[in-house]
């Protein structure tokens, strides 16, 4: 395994340029063995280096006063107030979930739980941001199923609730689909657990399940292009065991409330590899590991398959000398390995030992900190957009019918009712959702207190690939509307950054644009980025699919309320109460609208600009509205524009609507998608008026709760329960083969 020749084709089967390998040469001053080679292998794919992208995520905002911990640790930590702590990431598992929909959505769910839990964290919630090809590919169906029931099957058996997350469908997903994978965990601010490994001489701790041969090489896979060949790739995807998960958390925290614990980090992609390495060099310190005490539960397995493969479930961790067999106890009592397989060293570098040889010895310094860095080339702005080709906007249709197109808007796979998913997730385990699925956000309560987290995913992808600077502020905007709407005062980011091939021009120029917009609204709206990923070589040649997807920068947003009793829903209040649209309405956000594109099958004109100062006076406003119990309910407009936005309300609560044409009949008054409004329902509206009068914010009183069953403008209108059957029936009748 050690003699065998390093050729060109080796190289290139590992995913390594000509030039990288000259670069290990130079570091190591000789050639590597096959063992070395996979090692520089998965730690300088783009799933582990972000070697295309690090030199501009460094430009992001990370920083706040309420910020423990931002990017750099398994996941992001804010300070909550009392003495708590969240700690939360999102994460992707596109590859493997459209290899094998179900294992590689479950092991997605499973890695970002470890993610939390390594942080000394109990996991609390589940959220997720989904991307799907055209409903009526010929793969799709199967793709829904299988990632859903992974999602759903992975977070109710750990005992984690999935309280929300978003699904949307386009073409550009058709051989490349999406599963982002958030989670959300609580810990005292004095008790978070970090990935340094210090303390030379330290033992080197492996626990959990056993080591076996799937999911070898998934970092490297996760780095690429799809080609014809998907089902080859099948043994990379990872198989996941959410009893076990479950037994390691609580193995975890157990051993956590002790002070045995000097280091710890999950063994997630390039499994014992980047886990090892990542805490060695957090630590500055070296290591040296006995390959002949890994737990493996295959026979005859090789460091080399060891430490690539990617088995689920697994953790590594540096504890005090002496601590060793109580921590082992602890294990043992939970019936997982515990395994002393190596010790800390003052080398500055990473030496394995099998079978009485030492089959590597690598510096560490080139394998992180030292790793590639590209300034991958791209195109300016201007020239994306000239490349883009996006048509403009002259000749601006109208709506013949506003209600007729609101119902079949409603039923359309873009706004029709997610509930077929969220019903298969348990959003209620543990006893805390004070709102799951179906609002602007989840609201989870602190467990044993009035406090509440507020959770949110958000991304609209064509306003991105139309224009990604504005598409990444709206995304970061979203976000803060969405928890802001709930009566959350927003904290922090997490985000998942699923792009194409960097090294095409036109695809580093949309990453560029889209953390250009993020940067510009995080910092406007005091919103750090606290924690991500990176995904990358989003494309494939697969199953008809076209090259690469949608810029799709998914943002997970948390915020924080003093008080759960007083969070806001969509519902509707009382007949006779007063609705009101919040916020500046344009004609010309038309522009890449939902109605545009459901009604007219266009993607024409530039999104709806984002007016950041307007996006920070008016969440403050509804949150003081909120605060104050001034409003019955709250939805901001997003998808669809405020017509959709009532309507969803409406159904929500099951009240009907009686609106007033005063404020516009045409389509731009209805659909547009402008930036910054929310729609509430009032039953005190002369101080809601008063209020927003003397704050300077523009406000329209569109309509009223209403005694009958339809959404009703003037004397036209569509009824309640066809605007239901609409919106209920897309999902189940899709997957009616399926069930």
């Amino acid at each position: 395994m050690t003699d065998q020749p390093i050729t060109p084709e080796t190289v290139a089967e590992h995913g390594l340029s000509q030039s990288e390998y000259q670069t290990i040469l130079d570091a190591l001053g000789r050639e590597p063995n096959l063992v070395e080679l996979g090692i520089f292998s998965v730690m300088w794919s783009e799933h582990c280096s972000y070697k295309s992208s690090k030199l501009h995520l460094k430009k992001l905002p990370t920083e706040a006063s309420w910020v423990i911990q931002g990017p750099g640790e398994n996941a992001g930590v804010i300070d909550i107030g009392d003495g708590d702590a969240a700690i939360f990431k999102m994460e992707s598992h596109n590859h493997p979930s459209y290899i094998e929909p179900y294992q590689g959505a479950a092991t997605g769910v499973g890695g970002i739980l470890r993610d939390v839990f390594t942080m000394g964290a109990r996991p609390v919630a589940n959220m997720n941001a989904l991307r799907f090809g055209r409903p009526d590919h010929p793969k799709m169906r199967h793709l829904i199923s299988g990632v859903v029931s992974g999602i759903g099957g992975y977070g109710n058996c750990v005992g984690v609730p999935t309280v929300g997350g978003e699904t949307n469908f386009d073409k550009a997903y058709d051989g490349n689909i999406l599963v982002n994978a958030m989670t959300v965990g609580l810990a005292k601010a004095d008790k978070i657990f970090y990935s340094a490994a210090t303390g030379i001489g330290n033992p080197i701790v492996y626990v959990g399940s056993k080591t076996g041969r799937d999911g070898i090489h998934g970092a490297t896979m996760a780095s690429a292009d799809f080609d014809e060949g998907i089902e080859e790739k099948r043994p990379t995807v990872q198989v996941g065991d959410p009893f076990t998960e479950k037994l390691l958390i609580e193995a975890c925290l157990e051993l956590m409330a002790t002070d045995a614990i000097v280091a710890i980090q999950d063994m997630g992609a390039a499994g014992l590899t980047s886990s090892s390495v990542e805490m060695a060099t957090n630590g500055e310190t070296g290591l040296r590991l006995d390959m002949d005490k890994v737990p493996q539960r295959e026979e005859g397995m090789t460091p080399y398959e060891m430490m690539l493969s990617e088995s689920q479930e697994r953790m590594l961790m540096v504890l005090k000398p002496g601590k060793e067999a109580m921590a082992e106890a602890i294990f043992r009592k939970w019936e997982l390995d515990f395994a002393v397989i190596g010790e800390v060293t003052d080398t500055g570098r990473m030496v394995l030992e099998w079978q009485g040889d030492v089959v590597c010895d690598i510096p560490l310094a080139p394998l992180a900190d030292k790793a590639p860095e590209y300034d991958r080339p791209h195109l300016s702005q201007d020239e994306y957009k000239k490349w883009a080709n996006v048509a403009s906007l002259d000749d601006l249709p109208d709506s013949k019918d506003v209600c007729g197109d609101l119902l079949k808007m409603m039923g359309s796979p873009h706004l029709a009712s997610r509930r077929w998913i969220w019903e298969q997730y348990d959003y209620q385990v543990m006893a805390d959702t004070v709102q799951g699925p179906g609002g602007d956000a989840a609201v989870v309560r602190v467990h044993g207190s009035d406090k509440a987290l507020a959770i949110t995913t958000d991304c609209t992808p064509r306003y991105c690939y139309a224009d990604p600077v504005e598409g990444g502020k709206q995304a970061i905007a979203e976000a803060y509307r969405n928890l802001s709407a709930v009566g959350a005062k927003p904290l922090a980011v997490t985000n998942c950054l699923n792009f194409g091939n960097p090294e095409r021009p036109e695809i580093m120029a949309q990453f560029v644009g889209c953390l250009e917009g993020m940067g510009e609204a995080c910092r406007a709206l005091d919103f750090p980025i606290i924690s991500g990923n990176v995904s990358l070589y989003n494309e494939s040649k697969a199953t008809g699919g076209g090259s690469a997807i949608l810029p799709t920068p998914a943002i997970g947003g948390v915020g924080v309320m003093p008080d759960w009793k007083n969070s806001a829903t969509i519902k509707l209040g009382t007949v006779g109460e007063s609705i009101v649209i919040i916020g500046t309405r344009h004609h010309e956000d038309l522009g890449q609208s939902r109605w545009l594109d459901i009604c007219h099958d266009r993607r024409d004109g530039a999104p709806p600009r984002v007016d950041l100062a307007a996006e920070s006076k008016h969440a403050e406003m509804i949150r003081d509205l909120i605060d104050a119990r001034l409003v019955s309910g709250v939805h901001d407009v997003s998808d669809g524009g405020p017509l959709v936005a009532i309507a969803e309300m409406a159904l929500a609560s099951n009240q009907g609507v009686q609106l007033d044409s005063d404020i516009g009949d045409t389509a731009a008054d209805w659909f547009a998608e402008s930036q910054g409004c929310y729609v509430v329902s009032t039953p005190k509206l002369a101080e809601v008026k008063g209020r927003l009068a003397e704050a300077g914010i523009e406000f329209d009183v569109c309509g009223t709760v209403a005694p009958h069953q339809d959404v009703a403008i003037d004397g036209r209108g569509v009824r309640l329960e066809d605007l239901r059957a609409a919106h209920e029936s897309f999902f189940p009748e899709l997957m009616a083969s399926e069930l």
